[in-house]
């Protein structure tokens, strides 16, 4: 059982992605914005984060960065519905594992995680 954070300004998109993971049997927690995702890193200590892209206040490669500051090993997904070149540069920079693009399929969603979390 691994521990996934979710962080995703969507209340349906966390709420999908935790049932999903849950299901899986791994431990879930879920934050609305950058700010709580960094606050609950220092205390959950995720194996994996699943983070959109755009969010108000700080968004993806800001949170990101702030992530990377204090753990430089954790696996990021970035999840976007806008294919910003740049940004996805950015976060590949900032050591992302994969992204994916929204709307994303659950069941592709799913064996990547498998997959990263076996590896690692």
């Amino acid at each position: 059982m691994a521990k996934v954070l979710i962080v995703d300004d969507q209340m349906g998109v966390r709420r999908l992605l935790f049932e999903t993971f849950k299901e899986d049997a791994h431990e879930v927690e879920m934050a609305s914005n950058g700010t709580d995702a960094v606050k609950l890193l220092k205390t959950f200590k995720p194996d994996l984060i699943l983070m959109d892209m755009k969010m108000p206040g700080m968004n993806g490669i800001e949170t990101l960065g702030q992530i990377r500051a204090i753990d430089r090993q954790v696996g990021v997904i970035m999840m976007t519905a806008y294919g910003d070149a740049q940004n996805m540069e950015q976060a590949k920079e900032l050591g992302i594992l994969n992204y994916m693009s929204k709307p994303f399929d659950l069941f592709d969603l799913r064996k990547r995680v498998k997959d990263i979390l076996q590896s690692s």
